[in-house]
């Protein structure tokens, strides 16, 4: 047998790697070798390494095992079954595209109490891109998705209309095969997917017309969602039932709708509140004034007080996005920063000359320009003259 790999290797994590890290390592190399997205011809090997590596590191007393004997110590523990038995796959991968862990368990030879026959319908991903007002407001949408669907002639059977298939004579209709593999570990009975029936439990004979004997044809279907106020950039709504037909009319697969929440030119978003920066000129911030600031349904009026510093934070409560699962809304936080004049009229200087003198501060002239005393003397001499 070839050496086995390390773990921590496979997956690409540290020894004191957390249990969160190591699922979102798996998550990510199963998205890239699953059989049924990769096309790579080591794909289907490459997954059971990575499943093999999670399975052991995902659980203490496994890790624990592993990290004082290696590969021995789990090898004389635990058989194949074992190893996986616990192990949720379903719901790591669901929602990526692709079934979840009887793929795996059918790829290691072990039925491990999974369900046999006909295989579940695929997951199906659907990215939905909404502005931020559209996730504070909520909305019912129509969206249309490509999917496999349950055949309208043959009812998903695949057989003609008016013929009926044949029970498989390699499975007897169970859909599996009992089989017995040697290991160094002793013998393994592992059943699997029936080979000549592909899990059906029968084979069609008579093909029904429409969909060619799948069972399954292609169709675009229109489904309205619903989606509720607050929602947030990277959660999913899942829609059971709405995934791709199964086989021979068995349950269909579930679709995700991921949430894509589009940059918003004004406000940046954090949980509920927003974040707002607005300039306000010197002499507002240094006299007060009362100013508008945009909200996501208006505008709101803020008081600046005599003196505010730039980099001033004035909170808006229940400005900011409703709290998805429970009552409320969060605020709208506006960090006002003062605006500097770009270019001044000679008046404007003047006046802001005579303010630094009232603060006692100087001010060097610029080149070829008069201080206010030169501009008196010059005054005081056209008037002699």
């Amino acid at each position: 047998m070839p050496e086995k790999k390390d773990y921590y290797e496979v997956l690409g994590v540290s020894r004191e790697a957390s249990e969160k890290d190591v699922k979102s390592a798996y998550r990510k190399l199963a998205m890239k070798y699953h059989p049924d997205r990769s096309d790579a011809s080591d794909a289907e090997e490459r997954f059971k390494e990575i499943s093999e590596a999670y399975a052991v590191l995902s659980d203490p007393d496994k890790r624990k095992q592993y990290d004082q004997f290696g590969h021995a110590g789990i090898n004389s523990q635990y058989s194949q079954e074992d190893l996986f038995r616990g192990v949720n796959f379903e719901d790591l991968l669901r929602g990526f595209g692709f079934g979840g862990g009887e793929s795996i368990f059918d790829m290691f030879f072990s039925g491990g109490g999974r369900r046999r026959g006909p295989a579940r319908g695929r997951d199906l991903r659907y990215d939905l891109n909404l502005t931020l007002e559209q996730a504070a407001s909520g909305l019912e949408t129509t969206i249309e998705v490509p999917r496999s669907e349950q055949c309208p002639t043959c009812k998903g059977s695949g057989s003609k209309p008016g013929t009926s298939p044949l029970t498989c004579p390699n499975c007897h209709g169970t859909g599996q095969v009992t089989r017995t593999q040697n290991t160094p570990f002793g013998q393994m009975i592992a059943q699997t997917t029936c080979s000549k029936c592909g899990g059906r439990g029968q084979i069609v004979t008579t093909p029904c017309e429409t969909c060619s004997g799948s069972g399954r044809v292609r169709r675009t279907r229109k489904i309205n969602v619903r989606i509720p106020a607050g929602v947030d950039d990277g959660q999913h709504l899942r829609l059971q039932g709405q995934g791709e037909a199964g086989e021979a009319g068995s349950e269909p697969g579930d679709l995700y709708v991921f949430i894509n929440i589009l940059p918003h030119s004004k406000f940046q978003r954090m949980d509920s509140d927003l974040f707002f920066e607005m300039p306000v000129s010197f002499t507002q911030a240094a006299l007060g004034a009362e100013v508008e600031a945009p909200t996501l349904s208006g505008k709101a009026r803020i008081k600046i007080p005599p003196g505010t510093q730039s980099g001033s934070i004035f909170r808006l409560r229940g400005k900011g996005m409703p709290r998805l699962h429970s009552l409320g809304t969060g605020d709208l936080h506006v960090k006002v920063n003062v605006k500097t004049p770009a270019s001044l009229t000679p008046r404007q200087k003047e006046l802001l000359e005579e303010l630094a003198a009232e603060f006692g501060e100087k001010r060097q002239p610029e080149k070829g320009e008069k201080s206010i005393l030169d501009k008196i003397v010059d005054e005081v001499k056209s008037a002699v003259h």
